[in-house]
């Protein structure tokens, strides 16, 4: 049942468009135009570059084709948080929104906002990382911290004036980014790819190696080596294709969000797979693949768009950058919101979270959220935060799409007007091949893995701690 007092605050508003916009552009940050260099330095070859693409875009398609069956028997705002709620109990739940809170939202909304600065600095040199503003024995305030908080705040300002004017911002800037992106791999098959180039990068298509920075050389790999070389390079691909599941948190939003919710998951995740295909092969036909690997400062897009443009490919490449990281952060800041707005009427956050502001939105939970990612602008740690969050936005989604396993069982009789494609296979065989991933990530990069879980089970106490003492599980 749906509760009637939560349609009279939240507006539904938002359409199929809407829905599959804020998907889209959820999804499509910078990371598309930097961890190419990555993966290639991982892998060493064209052929395993593209299907790391491809396999990260089949698993994120079948999730969010998993989450449609979730999404249409809970249809209200909070999303994830809800089926978690629903199919385990309220700990697991604050757990979810505890680490979506600390890590998961703001950390992405940070490094999304550090990603818009850096490219801003290719048009105005001095907001750049390098501009030290001010020290403090070892703390560095630099302008692009300044510019990423700010472009933060603005994006909270808009979405705390209503959901009609952050939709629209959304809609525009996505169909720009869409465009643009099209763009540049059609201007790129068309003027700049080369056969000799696509042949060579294709010549030993299958082979792996992987790039050494001790020894300064590629060395071959094989059975672990190989597996260690794919799960690294797969935190890239997957943290690209990551944050479709902002959909579900707005559902109290959307006009009829049984259907909606999970088409919108559908349609957004397939867009930016094939988007992303796209761009790697485009990147392959335009650009050497020691040049991919070994691109300066990771970006493979402004190398490829300078192949295409020449000189004035750089600032192309910056301008798209920084509409995607923008329309991407307002999704971001948009969606997150309306989990801690749920997380507060469960008695599970700040109770001023679930206070709805005149515009009908929740504007304490979306500033409390722009106070938390600012101060994570600040730490400078960008890399070692998207690995805290990857790992534990992989196990949530693994906790999640096994919920649908438990809801059946639990639930025989409930209306589901939409149903998991491939149930039981495809969501079996996405918890196989993301559990995989999460253990090798904890056995290669435990440093920074580690402390995500660890973040993670910090929540346990702070539950038990906060939980008023009537409440039930």
């Amino acid at each position: 049942m749906e509760n009637p007092q939560e349609d009279n605050h939240l507006k539904r508003e938002l359409g199929l468009l809407d829905g599959t916009m804020l998907v889209v552009g959820s999804m499509i940050g910078s990371g598309i135009f930097i961890v190419s260099a990555d993966i290639a330095r991982q892998v060493g070859s064209a052929g395993w570059l593209t299907l790391i693409w491809v396999i990260s875009g089949l698993i994120t398609v079948i999730a969010a084709v998993s989450y449609g069956e979730l999404s249409s028997m809970f249809p209200k705002a909070g999303g994830q948080y809800v089926y978690l709620k629903e199919a385990y109990n309220k700990l697991i739940a604050f757990l979810y929104g505890w680490s979506f809170f600390a890590v998961i939202q703001t950390g992405t909304i940070a490094a999304v906002g550090v990603a818009f600065s850096k490219f801003a600095a290719y048009l105005y040199e001095p907001l750049s990382d390098e501009n030290i503003l001010l020290s403090i024995g070892s703390f560095q305030l630099n302008a692009a911290q300044i510019v990423s908080i700010i472009t933060i705040i603005i994006l909270t300002y808009i979405n705390s004036r209503g959901v009609k004017n952050s939709k629209t911002l959304q809609t525009v800037l996505t169909i720009i980014k869409i465009l643009s992106l099209l763009g540049l791999v059609v201007f790129g098959l068309l003027l700049a790819a080369k056969a000799d180039i696509w042949n060579a990068n294709w010549a030993d298509a299958w082979n792996t190696k992987s790039f050494d920075a001790k020894s300064g050389s590629w060395l071959p790999i094989s059975g672990t080596a190989l597996i260690t070389g794919i799960s690294a390079a797969m935190v890239g691909s997957l943290f690209s294709s990551d944050a479709w599941n902002g959909v579900t948190f707005i559902a109290g939003e959307m006009k009829n969000p049984k259907r909606n919710v999970g088409l919108s998951l559908f349609l957004g995740t397939f867009i930016v797979t094939i988007l992303y295909i796209l761009a790697n092969l485009m990147y392959l036909a335009v650009v050497p693949f020691e040049e991919i690997a070994f691109a300066k400062s990771d970006r493979v897009a402004v190398v490829a768009s300078t192949y295409i443009f020449g000189n004035i490919g750089t600032l192309i490449i910056a301008i798209m950058i920084m509409i995607s990281t923008f329309a991407c952060n307002n999704g971001l800041i948009m969606a997150g919101a309306r989990v801690y707005y749920t997380m507060a009427k469960d008695g599970l956050f700040f109770k001023k979270a679930a206070v709805l502001n005149t515009a009908s939105v929740p504007a304490w939970a979306l500033w409390a959220q722009c106070i938390w990612a600012s101060a994570l602008c600040l730490t400078g740690k960008y890399g070692a935060l998207l690995d805290f969050v990857m790992i534990i936005v992989i196990i949530f989604y693994i906790l999640t799409i096994y919920g649908i396993f438990i809801l059946r069982k639990k639930m025989p009789d409930a209306e589901r007007p939409y149903k998991a494609f491939g149930y039981p296979f495809l969501p079996m065989l996405y918890i196989i091949a993301a559990s995989a991933l999460c253990i090798s990530l904890l056995i290669t990069r435990f440093e920074t893995c580690g402390w995500g879980v660890l973040i993670m089970l910090a929540g346990i106490p702070v539950y038990y701690f906060t939980k008023p003492k009537t409440q039930e599980d």
